[in-house]
């Protein structure tokens, strides 16, 4: 029975265990069955990282709302758990909690600590997550560097290394001194930094004048191999064919003329490095320029640059910048703020390092992959074009190995006679290289016997990737030699729902990953959500010392509460973290639980069995009202709207449900039994408790089993329409009604149940008068066939003092005195006052309807009520 006050803590803690004893969400789909449609979810596996935050939560929030709605609909659904537990970020975890670094062990032994660390924090998230009533499947759980998991990822390299789709290439590569190993493109971010252009003087080696460059990285001088000028650059193209000299290093280096050179920056004069951006590699390539090393993969200067080897780039910096001060080579220098490349991971500056990296083919397919990108349904339909503009923006293939040792091991070995890349066989996988033998006792290319193991391994994403394949279990059929998807039925799976700031990382590779390995894009609909923002908009941060996390949140407030909130802002917008909102999904469940108490209380009885014909007018306006709910809700919620899903239903049960038909109902059930409102009561009642459901899922289940039935509602069937013939409009003008005649009552100080002699409605009510008799306790309701003569009359004058102030100064004061005398007129528009013309546009008129018969009007929206 609902009674006393609702405890969310020790309800949510107990359905929660309840749900997962009871295995209500599990998926129990298959190849096989045809018993339910299925709704596949790919769930993000978060990075194991650190502790769990409101990011984690909100999406997966959201996530949920969807997931609970689609199971109420009939559907089997598949929403599993996953965690990310291979490469950068986990390692990085490992060598903070432990104090240690990777190099000082054997990759298996550090894999295993990695492990160890992963699998204790792996608990704590999964642990939060369950906290927030999320509706997974917690049998249904994977992490990224499980032997399935390996498995699939290494069969996915093989599948694109024999499509033709990688390539093993010894070129420049982006890097990260910190992580030291190679990164994408998109694992980089811009970050804008202070720093200096320092403009240096390079003398011509013909002894005939110098050339001045500007540049923010004087560190790169011993990497310089060459200097640019714009052809079209009219005051220097007399230096093209000359050599310059390199300041403080005895080089000569040319100078070359290339259309690549922003004229605009600097001197319109740049030096070439080894590698400094972007143009430098395509100079390095086009002009076949020297490679020079300067900078090793620590981010130390190395022995090329003479008395600075050693030092980091920051420290040789400084270093170089005092020399050419010294040496008179430095002309000026003016402090600059700009756009600085760093690792999204660690925050460090990038460089540019020639290494043998694996490769994905990306540039060749631009244009392909934006059209899959077309073929999914994009909620919000804005978040395409963040889609869209990564991908005309690409520059680099795909980086996919990674200089580090906790990820998935390349399954490949080199000949070390010829350099032939030796594959494993896929009825091998999983292998590692470092401890496995190569599937070939010699070389098919020059009969060697000698193999050299890849000790590389794979790029985080290049695994996180493959989720739709993982849960979708890739197997590689041996009899065809093909590879296989097991469980057909989540392929290509419902929903992918993210964040917005990962769509150039996991949603574009993914798309990649599984049209190759396909031919089918991976989703049918893509969910992209905002970032939790502080109170201020201020995104969250340890260094700003605003980050709240999921459990001081819920310290505070009910999960359900929390959940509401989330549906706060409209899919794909930034949600800000306010406390007063937080609070507006407490008081709803108040009026839940207050609301299905008076239910219970007043209707406790069976459902009656009861014809539509027999159900009262204003019975059947509140199960029309419901129902016009229910269409709407389930709209929004198959549009993934959830804000407007959310704020609808609260509107409609609030005020319609428990303001006007819960005091009809009340009254009439207190006199006597009345089986059309019992029914009705009932029927709209259920079916706001259904439609709540995915949003607050431990009150409505508690209300649920105490009410209506041992079986959870969140295993109901979602609410139809009734389709019962219900006067909408009529009903909603009694309830206006009812309300002006309540207001009227608190405005006279008369009890609620004070009669009231006789009431005069013009507007249409026929069908609701007996109603409004009852719960206004009317002697004599007559319904006007004309509306009653009124007169307008202007009850006040408001000045416009921004337009009046100018124009009449200190004389404001006398025309507000004689606007409150009543000391005025108003003729053609032209207010006269204190011996003032005021023109229209200078004041406003506030004008009201006065009855002037018998009796108090009150007048509603539709409708115009006497008491007499």
């Amino acid at each position: 029975m609902v009674e006393g006050d609702y405890n969310a803590g020790e309800v949510e803690e107990k359905w929660q265990q309840k749900w997962e004893e009871n295995k209500v969400y599990r998926y129990q789909g298959g190849r096989d069955s045809d018993k339910k449609e299925v709704f596949s979810i790919d769930t993000p596996p978060p990075t194991v990282s650190g502790n769990l935050h409101f990011g984690h939560v909100y999406g997966n929030t959201l996530a949920d709302f969807q997931a609970r709605f689609q199971r109420m609909r009939g559907k089997e659904v598949y929403f599993p758990f996953g965690h990310d537990n291979n490469g950068i970020a986990s390692e990085r975890l490992t060598e903070r909690e432990l104090g240690i670094k990777h190099q000082d062990f054997e990759r298996k032994e550090f894999q295993e600590k990695v492990r160890e660390v992963c699998e204790k924090y792996q608990n704590e998230f999964e642990e939060g997550m369950r906290s927030f009533g999320f509706s997974m499947d917690w049998d249904n759980t994977y992490t990224t560097i499980d032997p399935k998991v390996q498995k699939i990822s290494q069969l996915s390299f093989i599948d694109l290394y024999e499509k033709g789709r990688e390539y093993r290439k010894k070129a420049p590569a982006i890097w990260c001194p910190e992580c030291e190993t190679a990164i994408s493109q998109v694992e980089t971010e811009d970050d804008e930094q202070h720093s200096h252009f320092n403009d240096i003087e390079f003398p011509l080696a013909s002894g005939n004048g110098s050339v001045m460059i500007s540049t923010t990285r004087p560190e790169l001088l011993p990497a310089c191999v060459a200097i640019f000028v714009h052809p079209n650059d009219e005051s220097n193209d007399h230096l093209v064919g000359e050599k310059a000299e390199v300041p403080l290093f005895d080089r000569e280096v040319p100078i070359i003329e290339d259309e690549g050179v922003d004229m605009e920056t600097g001197t319109g004069v740049v030096m070439c490095c080894t590698f400094g951006d972007q143009n430098d590699i395509e100079w390095y390539q086009k002009h076949d320029l020297d490679l020079k090393v300067a900078i090793d993969e620590t981010g130390t200067m190395t022995e090329l640059a003479e008395k600075y080897e050693g030092m980091s780039t920051e420290e040789a910096r400084e270093e170089i910048i005092e020399d050419l001060e010294a040496e008179d080579y430095l002309m000026d220098q003016r402090d600059i703020t700009h756009t600085v490349q760093v690792h999204e991971r660690c925050g460090s500056s990038l460089e540019f390092m020639v290494s043998e990296q694996w490769y994905v083919k990306l540039l060749d397919k631009k244009e392909e992959y934006l059209e899959a990108g077309k073929e999914m349904d994009w909620n919000p339909e804005k978040m395409f074009t963040r889609y869209k503009n990564w991908i005309e923006g690409l520059q680099w293939d795909w980086c996919i190995s990674r200089q580090r040792d906790s990820g998935i091991p390349f399954p490949v070995w080199y000949c070390e006679g010829c350099g032939e890349e030796i594959i494993a066989d896929k009825s091998d996988l999983p292998v590692d290289p470092l401890s496995d033998e190569p599937p070939v006792a010699k070389c098919p290319e020059c009969d060697s016997t000698d193999f050299e193991p890849e000790d590389d391994v794979f790029d985080t994403w290049a695994t996180s990737s493959l989720t739709p394949m993982i849960n979708a279990d890739l197997q590689y059929n041996e009899e065809i030699d093909e590879l296989d998807i097991n469980k057909e039925e989540l392929y290509p799976m419902n929903l992918r729902y993210q964040g917005h700031d990962i769509i150039s990382f996991w949603l574009f590779h993914t798309v990649i990953k599984c049209l190759e390995h396909t031919g089918e894009v991976p989703f049918e609909e893509v969910q992209i959500n905002g970032m939790i923002l502080d109170e201020n908009r201020r995104k969250m941060s340890k260094s700003k010392g605003n980050v709240t996390t999921p459990e001081e949140v819920t310290d505070e407030f009910s999960v359900d509460a929390a959940r509401y909130w989330g549906a706060n802002a409209s899919v794909g917008d930034d949600l800000a973290m306010k406390t007063d909102e937080l609070k507006s999904g407490e008081k709803l469940m108040r009026k839940l639980w207050n609301a299905s108490k008076l239910v219970e209380q007043i209707g406790n009885k069976n459902m009656p069995d009861i014809e539509e014909e027999d159900l009262d007018e204003v019975d059947r306006w509140i199960i029309g009202e419901a129902d016009a709910a229910v269409e709407e809700v389930t709209e929004r919620m198959e549009n993934y709207d959830y804000s407007k899903a959310r704020d609808s239903l609260r509107v409609a049960f609030w005020h319609k449900f428990c303001d006007d038909y819960l005091e009809i109902a009340k009254q009439r059930l207190d006199e006597e039994t009345d089986l059309s409102t019992v029914y009705a009561l009932k029927v709209a009642h259920k079916k706001f408790l259904k439609m709540f459901a995915p949003f607050m899922p431990h009150i409505t289940e508690e209300i649920w089993r105490d009410m209506y039935s041992e079986s959870s509602i969140h295993r109901s069937k979602w609410p139809e329409p009734e389709h019962v013939d219900a006067e909408l409009e009529k009903g909603e003008n009694a309830m206006e009604v009812i309300s002006g005649l309540r207001k009227f009552k608190t405005q006279n100080q008369m009890s609620p149940t004070a009669e009231l002699e006789t009431v005069k409605v013009f507007g249409e009510i026929r069908g609701f008068t007996d109603a409004i008799k009852e719960v206004m306790h009317v002697e004599n309701l007559e319904i006007l066939t004309e509306e009653p003569e009124t007169e307008k009359q202007i009850v006040e004058i408001k000045l416009d003092y921004s337009k009046a102030g100018p124009k009449f100064g200190d004389d404001i004061g006398e025309i507000e005195a004689a606007l409150e005398d009543n000391e005025w007129h108003i003729d053609a528009g032209m207010l006269e006052a204190a011996d003032h013309h005021i023109p229209a546009e200078m004041y406003e008129v506030h004008e009201q309807r006065e009855f002037k018969g018998e009796g108090e009007m009150i007048e509603t929206e539709n409708s115009v009520v006497i008491v007499e």
